[in-house]
């Protein structure tokens, strides 16, 4: 793509055209170096849209609740962007889209923009260019972006450093506590939001909950408000879009938000970095071949032996390389 077709592309993803911005995402998903380049011209105009994540184990209702929240706040007349992350394909390896037939009557708002994205195998609850995918809807001037991540296996917790505020949505008669407090995701809540509440053992979840955090030992300014919904029937979503409204203005107010952001960014740079090297290792220095040699030859190995085998190799490549540089300058 040139310079001239990305500018383009960029004017009409400001302006709010869907169809640009469907195709900005496609590049950041296909890992097409030209978003790269585009992101690093559109990065100082984001940051304007508020990212809330929603996480917890299936069945709890999340979609539901995405819709009521979204519904509740395009009345208020907001603009939305919408992250569903679904479990991927095993026949085109695309997303199964179970998210957006849920929500179908929120996808024919033109004011509302869903994208449904597949894992590809990524563990985490987020596919790997939901960072990218959400800053595109940063870009379009949306004033709300929320993440939806796939509910599946213990690991939901990366949603946390995605966005600014996360919500950790369960349901009662699950035995949902335990399972999140494997997964961790007690410990990334904002708020938690008991969903579902009209049916039985809300108390007990409730109760759960305040036993978790009183293990965790957290005074009572850290803890994170319970709030219940029903969101089938819209019950308590007002009250909820409220919580997260005040919530985030007075983290923006106090300075958290900026502290969460900037830390964010950091891990969002580490695993940038690192994906680069594991790249560089395995692909273009082709070590995976040096390593599959020594893996040929037999016998019982060391694999610290071995790694440190491969990053000598890797660091001999690096210095040859700089060296190179350095005699080629003028």
């Amino acid at each position: 793509m040139t310079v001239v077709a990305e500018s383009d592309l960029l004017e009409r993803v400001l302006a709010g055209e869907a169809r640009a911005c469907a195709r900005l995402m496609t590049l950041a998903e296909r890992g097409d170096p030209a978003f790269a380049r585009a992101h690093r011209r559109f990065a100082g105009r984001l940051g304007q849209a508020l990212r809330i994540g929603l996480t917890g184990p299936p069945g709890a209702g999340k979609s539901t609740l995405v819709e009521g929240l979204a519904r509740h706040w395009r009345q208020a007349g907001r603009r939305l962007g919408v992250v569903a992350v679904d479990p991927t394909s095993p026949f085109t390896g695309g997303a199964l889209l179970g998210d957006r037939v849920r929500m179908s009557r929120l996808a024919l708002d033109q004011g509302v923009f869903i994208r449904s994205m597949a894992t590809r195998g990524v563990f985490g609850g987020l596919a790997r260019a939901t960072d990218d995918v959400v800053d595109v809807l940063d870009l379009s001037r949306r004033d709300l972006v929320l993440v939806e991540t796939v509910g599946v296996g213990q690991s939901e917790v990366d949603v946390a450093c995605s966005t600014d505020l996360t919500l950790v949505v369960l349901h009662p008669g699950g035995g949902d506590t335990i399972q999140a407090m494997k997964a961790g995701l007690m410990e990334v809540a904002d708020l938690y939001v008991i969903n579902k509440a009209d049916m039985p053992g809300l108390e007990r979840l409730v109760q759960e909950l305040l036993d978790v955090m009183d293990l965790r030992d957290l005074p009572p300014e850290r803890r994170p408000p319970i709030l219940t919904t029903v969101a089938s029937t819209g019950q308590g979503l007002q009250e909820l879009a409220r919580v997260v409204d005040e919530t985030l203005l007075a983290r923006r107010a106090s300075g958290a938000l900026a502290v969460r952001r900037s830390d964010n960014l950091e891990r969002r740079v580490r695993r940038l970095v690192e994906g680069s090297l594991r790249r560089d290792v395995w692909e273009t220095r082709r070590l995976s071949d040096h390593l599959h040699q020594r893996l040929a030859g037999g016998g019982t190995l060391s694999a610290y032996d071995l790694a440190d085998d491969v990053l000598h190799l890797y660091r001999d490549a690096a210095r040859d390389d700089a060296r190179t540089g350095l005699e080629g300058t003028p």
